[in-house]
C-alpha cells in the first residue's frame, strides 16, 4: 500500500513540475507534505532532509559567495577564468572546459556556488542569456566528478561500499580510462544542442530596444588596476548594454576610442547605457565615478545604493543647474547621471539644467528611498537592485577565505560542510559581507527544494517502491551479462533523476551484488556502472544538487532539464556502456 502511494504521489509531482507554472519550491513541499499526511513517511524521516549536511553546505555556501561578491572577488573570477568570448558556443566552452577539469578534483557544490555569481555578471557583461550558460555549468561539474575517485560523494559511497563487499577498492585515477571519453562526449553535446534545445530567458531590460539611457562619467584611479592597459586589456570594450563614448585627458577629448588606447590615471571616461550597466561599471576595480561631489557624503561607499528619482513639476531645482541648486547638500545625495526623453545630455553633471520628468541616477544611503518616497519634489523613487559598490579593499581578504576552504577540503583535514561553516563566520567577521546581506543571500527556495527531495528519496527506500522496481526491471535481462550492464545503468539512472545520486547508488548497490554473484562475474564492472549512472543525473532538476543550485539563476522549468538532459544523458550511458565491460571484463579476477 505504501509503494502505491509513493507511487501516485511521485507521479503527481512530475506532472505538477512538468505541466504547470507551480514554482519548484512549492511542488516538492507539497509532495513531502503528502507523504507525511499520508503516513507513508513519520515526521522524523519526513523532514531529516533539512539536517541534511549537503543542504547545510550549500545553504553557507551562498554566504560565502556573498563575501566574493560583495568585494568584487567575483568580478576577477569571471575576467580571469573565462575571458572574453566571441560566440555563444565559445561562452559555453570557457564555462565547460575549466568547470570541468575542477570538478575532478573538488567538490562539486562549492564549485558551483562559486560560478554561478561570475558566470552572471559575465553573461550580462557580454549580452549573454544566462538561461543558455548556467546547465552547462552544472553538466560539467558532473561530468567533471565521473573522472576521479574524488570526483564526487557518490563515487566514494560505492568506494565504500565495494571495500565492504570485496576488501579493495579503486584507485584515484582508475575511473579515469571510462570518465575521461565520458565527460569529452557530454561536452560535445551540450556544446552542440545547448544553443538550440536551452532556452533564451533574458532581463526584460536586456530585450527593450529603447531601454532608457544614462550618460555616465567614470574617472580612472591614479593608483589602480587599470592604468598603463589598453581599453580592450581593461575589459572596457565588450560591456553589455554600454559603450565607452569618449575620453577626456587634461582637457582634450578623445572621440571614436580605439580598443588600443592606452588609459591614464585620472582619465575621465564617458558611458552611455542602461541602468543595468552603470551597476556593471562600479564593479570593475580601478573604476571610480566621476561627480566630486560624491566623495563629500559621509559614510563608506559600502553603505550607499544607486536610486532613480524622476522629477517632478513642483520641484524646487527645475530651472537651475545640479551645481546652483547644491542638490547633495539639500537632499544628502550625489546625482551620477541624468536621462531625459532618452537623450544623451553632453553637458558636466554639475552643469545639466534641470526639468520636470528628468530621471536622475542617484548614489546615496538606502534611508533616501524612505524619505523621499512620497515627497512632492519627484514623482517616483526606487532603488536600483544590487546596487552597493563593492568592497575592493577586501577582496583579497575574501579570495583568501575561499583559496584556504578550498584547500583543507582539498587536503582531508575539514569535511566541506565545517569549512564552509568556517569560511561563513570569517566572511562575516572580516566585514568582507554584512550580516543583513549575508542572510538575504541564501536561496531558500532551492533549500526547501533539496530539502523536500531528499525526504522524498527516503519515502521511495521506507515504502519498498525502489526496491520493487528495481527488481522487476532487472529481472527481465535474462541473465546476459551485458544486458544485466545495460538494465543496471538504466534503472539507476531512473532513480537518481527521481530521488538522489547517494540514495540511488546505495538502492541499487545491493542489485548489482546479486547480478554479479548470479552471473559468477566480478564485481568490478558492475560498481563502476554504477558510479557512473549515478553520478550522469542530467535531466531533472532535484537528480543532482547542483542543477537544483542553478535552477533560479538559469531561470529554468523542469521541462528544460528534459530537452538537454535526455541527449547528454543517452550519449553518456552509450560510451560508459561500451567502454566498461572493455576495461573491467565479465570474466576478470573479483
Amino acid at each position: 500500500m505504501a509503494a502505491t502511494v509513493t507511487a501516485a504521489i511521485l507521479l503527481a509531482l512530475l506532472a505538477v513540475l512538468s505541466l504547470t507554472r507551480v514554482s519548484a519550491d512549492l511542488a516538492f513541499a507539497g509532495a513531502l507534505t503528502a507523504l507525511l499526511l499520508s503516513g507513508v513517511l513519520p515526521a522524523r524521516q519526513a523532514l531529516a532532509g533539512f539536517g541534511n549536511e549537503g543542504l547545510v553546505t550549500v545553504g553557507v555556501l551562498y554566504v560565502v559567495v556573498a563575501g566574493l561578491r560583495e568585494t568584487g572577488a567575483v568580478y576577477w573570477i569571471s575576467q580571469r577564468l573565462l575571458g572574453h568570448p566571441r560566440t555563444l558556443l565559445g561562452a559555453q566552452w570557457r564555462v565547460m572546459g575549466p568547470v570541468t577539469v575542477v570538478s575532478a578534483f573538488l567538490n562539486n557544490t562549492p564549485v558551483v556556488a562559486i560560478m554561478i555569481p561570475a558566470i552572471a555578471e559575465w553573461a550580462k557583461k557580454h549580452g549573454l542569456p544566462a538561461s543558455k550558460l548556467m546547465m552547462p555549468l552544472s553538466y560539467a561539474a558532473i561530468l567533471g566528478g565521473t573522472v576521479t575517485l574524488i570526483g564526487t560523494s557518490t563515487n566514494l559511497v560505492v568506494n565504500g561500499l565495494l571495500l565492504q563487499s570485496t576488501g579493495h577498492g579503486l584507485g584515484l585515477f582508475d575511473l579515469a580510462w571510462v570518465g575521461i571519453p565520458t565527460a569529452a562526449v557530454g561536452i560535445v553535446v551540450v556544446l552542440l544542442l545547448g544553443d538550440r534545445l536551452l532556452p533564451d530567458r533574458r532581463p526584460v531590460l536586456q530585450r527593450l530596444e529603447e531601454a532608457r539611457e544614462y550618460s555616465v562619467e567614470m574617472t580612472v584611479a591614479a593608483d589602480g588596476p587599470l592604468v598603463g592597459k589598453t581599453v580592450e586589456e581593461a575589459g572596457l570594450r565588450h560591456l553589455g548594454h554600454v559603450f565607452l563614448a569618449e575620453i577626456e585627458r587634461e582637457g582634450r577629448i578623445l572621440a571614436a576610442v580605439s580598443p588600443r588606447e592606452v588609459l591614464r590615471g585620472r582619465d575621465r571616461l564617458v558611458f552611455v547605457g542602461v541602468v543595468d550597466s552603470v551597476v556593471e561599471l562600479q564593479r570593475i576595480p580601478g573604476l571610480l565615478p566621476a561627480p566630486d561631489q560624491l566623495f563629500k557624503l559621509d559614510g563608506p561607499r559600502s553603505n550607499r545604493v544607486l536610486i532613480e528619482a524622476v522629477v517632478s513639476d513642483t520641484f524646487p531645482l527645475v530651472g537651475r543647474s545640479i551645481r546652483e541648486g547644491r542638490f547633495r547638500t539639500n537632499y544628502g545625495a550625489v546625482v551620477i547621471a541624468v536621462a531625459r526623453n532618452g537623450a544623451r545630455l553632453k553637458q558636466k553633471i554639475g552643469d545639466i539644467v534641470l526639468q520636470a520628468g528628468d530621471t536622475l541616477l542617484l548614489e546615496a544611503r538606502p534611508a533616501f528611498v524612505e524619505r523621499q518616497r512620497n515627497s512632492r519634489d519627484f514623482y517616483l523613487v526606487s532603488q536600483v537592485a544590487d546596487s552597493t559598490p563593492p568592497r575592493f579593499e577586501r577582496a583579497a581578504v575574501a579570495a583568501g577565505i575561499l583559496a584556504a576552504m578550498v584547500l583543507v577540503v582539498a587536503l582531508g583535514w575539514l569535511p566541506i560542510v565545517s569549512a564552509a561553516l568556517a569560511a561563513a563566520a570569517l566572511m562575516v567577521g572580516t566585514r568582507c559581507v554584512s550580516p543583513s546581506v549575508a542572510r538575504r543571500a541564501i536561496d531558500w527556495p532551492v533549500l526547501v527544494v533539496i530539502g523536500s527531495a531528499l525526504g522524498i528519496g527516503r519515502a521511495l527506500e521506507v515504502s519498498g517502491l525502489g526496491a520493487a522496481v528495481a527488481r522487476q526491471l532487472t529481472s527481465w535481462t535474462g541473465g546476459q551479462p551485458y544486458l544485466d550492464l545495460v538494465a543496471l545503468y538504466l534503472v539507476t539512472a531512473v532513480f537518481t533523476a527521481l530521488i538522489t545520486n547517494n540514495a540511488a547508488a546505495v538502492l541499487m548497490f545491493p542489485v548489482a551484488q546479486g547480478m554479479a554473484s548470479s552471473l559468477g562475474a566480478p564485481l568490478w564492472p558492475f560498481a563502476v556502472t554504477l558510479m557512473l549512472a549515478a553520478s550522469a543525473s542530467f535531466a531533472t532538476p532535484m537528480g543532482y544538487q547542483t542543477n537544483l543550485m542553478v535552477l533560479g539563476p538559469g531561470g529554468y522549468r523542469f521541462r528544460d532539464y528534459l530537452r538537454l538532459g535526455l541527449p547528454v544523458t543517452l550519449a553518456t550511458a552509450l560510451v560508459a556502456l561500451l567502454l566498461i565491460p572493455l576495461i573491467w571484463p565479465f570474466s576478470g579476477p573479483s
